[in-house]
């Protein structure tokens, strides 16, 4: 019988550390990973379902999968739209929501028994990864209390689960066994690990630590890899943990989807910490740590959102000088309570909006990675080619952040950290050359 399972992971890295934790246990039942339609006995499809256009990616790679092989097992946050799913494809074997691992598994055993007698030595014991050696995700939660407005999200993926601290520091520690260089911290609200226990104390290494963001940092610092933090709420105890950036137990970067600088506005998203004076708290933590890398996200044209409203935006950016900045304008989402907001801005204004907000940041950028040219920088390597190498700073998020490259060098590995000198840059990335 056929054991082979082709795998497509759609979506964010939450998404892909529950498409991770899928395959690994797949592996562990004796089931082979292929790469193509024709060699599966079974497609399961790891949705989104954020915006429009990635439920129009989801629905177009189930059609997809659908046409080449016809046994297709759909699961993620498009999952919790069943009904759009079997309206577009009324045959799919099997549809589960977001991190429904063991269902997902079922479904498999289901339609495409494993083997008699699985291979359990196949998976690494670090789990399958879909990332490269050198760096992984580490999710610390599921879900989210939030309940902003223009987000469904806690409709796909519950309220708030933080994973046990141990279980969080025991994987993390496996990661690292395994040549793990760098862990990038994920979840849907990463500042807000452990609400949901109460701070829960738990026994770890001969000591007594509370399941909080505080005490899960602290303990990943002690790892001696880069530690990395994404989507995190600027809460007021986010502030505890700038001395560990300083003290660099943790990549000084702080990931923080801040959305907007209006306060209406921020009000009518329903922003967590909305009423937080951010740039006074910008202004403290690069007191403290002054070589902090700071990255947001914006949304432009969100409904009601005024040409004052959004100069107040363009203002904010140009007194927090904010290194990393994403943009994305506003988009109705099905399910959303910011559709039901009035004075919806028109998508001609929104495109022009989004473009002067990308001048005004591409302007800051191009400006902050000037001033790093002459700068000596660690960087971790990503890539090797005949022609350059790419590597990332401790500024540089995978996927989303600036590169630096580098010439050649037949001494240089991937995976490696190497210090270089910054000689030139551009817009949004960095060019060096190798210190003595």
């Amino acid at each position: 019988m056929n054991h082979k399972v082709g795998f497509v992971s759609l979506g964010c890295p939450k998404a892909l550390v529950d498409s991770e934790r899928i395959i690994t246990q797949l592996r562990a039942q004796g089931y082979e990973l292929v790469s193509s339609y024709q060699d599966a006995g079974v497609v399961v499809i790891n949705t989104c379902g954020f915006i429009d256009s990635a439920v129009k990616e989801s629905l177009d790679a189930i059609r997809e999968a659908m046409a080449e092989n016809g046994r297709v097992i759909v699961t993620g946050c498009l999952g919790a739209k069943a009904d759009i799913i079997r309206e577009a494809c009324p045959d799919v074997l099997h549809i589960s929501g977001a991190h429904a691992y063991e269902a997902v598994v079922q479904a498999v055993h289901q339609h495409l028994p494993p083997p008699v007698d699985p291979f359990t030595q196949l998976v690494p014991p670090q789990g399958i990864k879909l990332t490269p050696r050198h760096y992984a995700y580490l999710k610390i939660s599921e879900g989210c209390n939030q309940k902003c407005t223009f987000c469904i999200i806690p409709s796909m993926r519950g309220k708030l689960q933080s994973y046990p601290i141990t279980q969080v520091l025991t994987e993390a520690r496996r990661l690292k066994e395994a040549g793990v260089r760098e862990l990038l911290v994920i979840s849907q609200d990463t500042s807000a690990y452990g609400i949901d226990t109460r701070y829960q104390p738990v026994e770890w290494q001969g000591k007594t630590i509370k399941t909080r963001f505080y005490d899960l940092c602290e303990q990943l610092g002690e790892l001696g890899i880069w530690v990395r933090l994404h989507y995190v709420y600027p809460y007021p105890h986010v502030d505890e943990i700038i001395p560990l950036m300083r003290d660099r137990l943790i990549l000084p970067y702080l990931d923080i989807p801040l959305q907007h600088a209006s306060a209406r506005v921020l009000k009518a998203m329903k922003r967590p910490a909305s009423s937080e004076n951010t740039l006074a708290r910008i202004a403290h933590w690069r007191d403290i740590c002054p070589d902090i890398t700071i990255r947001s996200t914006f949304i432009v044209g969100f409904p009601g959102e005024t040409e004052a409203e959004f100069e107040e935006l363009l203002t904010f950016l140009q007194v927090a000088q904010l290194d990393r900045v994403g943009c994305f304008k506003y988009s109705p989402v099905d399910g959303a309570k910011a559709n039901e907001l009035v004075d919806p801005v028109p998508e001609h204004v929104k495109e022009e909006r989004y473009h002067r907000f990308m001048q005004v940041q591409a302007e800051i950028s191009r400006n902050k990675l000037q001033a790093k040219i002459g700068s000596l920088q660690t960087v971790l390597i990503d890539s090797i080619n005949d022609e350059q190498i790419t590597a990332r700073s401790m500024s540089d998020a995978p996927e989303i952040d600036g590169l630096v490259f580098l010439p050649p060098n037949p001494g240089i590995q991937v995976g490696q950290h190497v210090d270089v000198a910054i000689t030139h840059s551009d817009d949004y990335d960095l060019y060096g050359d190798y210190t003595d």
